[in-house]
């Protein structure tokens, strides 16, 4: 399945090289929220939020209403998931707030990665409004809009959180909004990690990967391909 992706960052749909670099810009939210609207899941991912430098919640709301959405960015307590959910999103997306450092008088069953979060998380709003978030950069797990990593790879990090949600969102950032394809290889490792749904991202530029991951069961966001008109949307 095909998941395109809607990336806000002050206030315009934008496009991004490895979380950093400002590759294409749009305003024009009623041409892509008609062209979106024949999907079964759109991902819409507040970018602002994400690198802790405000939020687009007006506009969240707002496409929240009327795409059927997975909305993620900044999100770090139960209640930020239940008020986008009550807004309208189908599910919520947690990243970086699933993998904190443990305080050193907490005592925790992982050091990295807060399992008893991921726990609340799915008691207060349910596992089936969850997706959780492992992003990776040079092998490890990128946290903090990508600025940071955390010691963990993202085999472990699903491993560990397979129990608290209903899906995994991977992003490949080495190769986030490159075009330069997703590697294959890695969906079918992440693939036997996890019998959830398994959701990837970084790179894919035509539809035969769409395909090829479909084929492992794996499902596939595109951005870059989309908005540049490399792939059909």
């Amino acid at each position: 399945m095909l998941i395109p992706s809607i990336d806000l960052m002050g206030g315009r749909i934008v496009q991004l090289v490895q979380g950093e670099k400002l590759k294409l810009a749009f305003d024009d939210f009623e041409y892509w929220i008609e062209r979106f609207a024949k999907y079964p899941l759109v991902q819409l991912i507040d970018l602002d939020a994400a690198m802790r430098l405000g939020n687009n919640r007006a506009l969240i709301e707002m496409i929240a209403k009327r795409l059927p959405c997975q909305v993620g960015g900044g999100l770090k307590t139960a209640e930020d998931g239940k008020i986008l959910l009550e807004a309208g999103a189908r599910r919520v997306i947690y990243g970086s707030s699933l993998f904190r450092p443990a305080e050193p008088d907490h005592i925790r069953r992982h050091k990295l990665i807060y399992l008893e979060f991921a726990e609340g998380l799915k008691s207060s709003l349910g596992e089936e409004a969850l997706v959780f978030s492992v992003d990776t950069k040079a092998g490890k797990v990128a946290v903090k809009g990508w600025k940071d990593s955390v010691d963990l790879t993202p085999e472990e990090a699903i491993t560990w959180l397979e129990d608290y949600c209903a899906a995994f969102l991977y992003t490949h950032v080495d190769t986030e909004g490159t075009m330069q394809g997703f590697p294959i290889d890695v969906a079918a490792i992440l693939r036997a990690c996890t019998a959830k749904q398994l959701i990837v991202a970084g790179g894919i530029k035509e539809q035969s990967e769409i395909e090829a991951l479909d084929a492992m069961g794996v499902d596939a966001v595109a951005g870059m391909a989309v908005y540049s008109g490399a792939m059909e949307a």
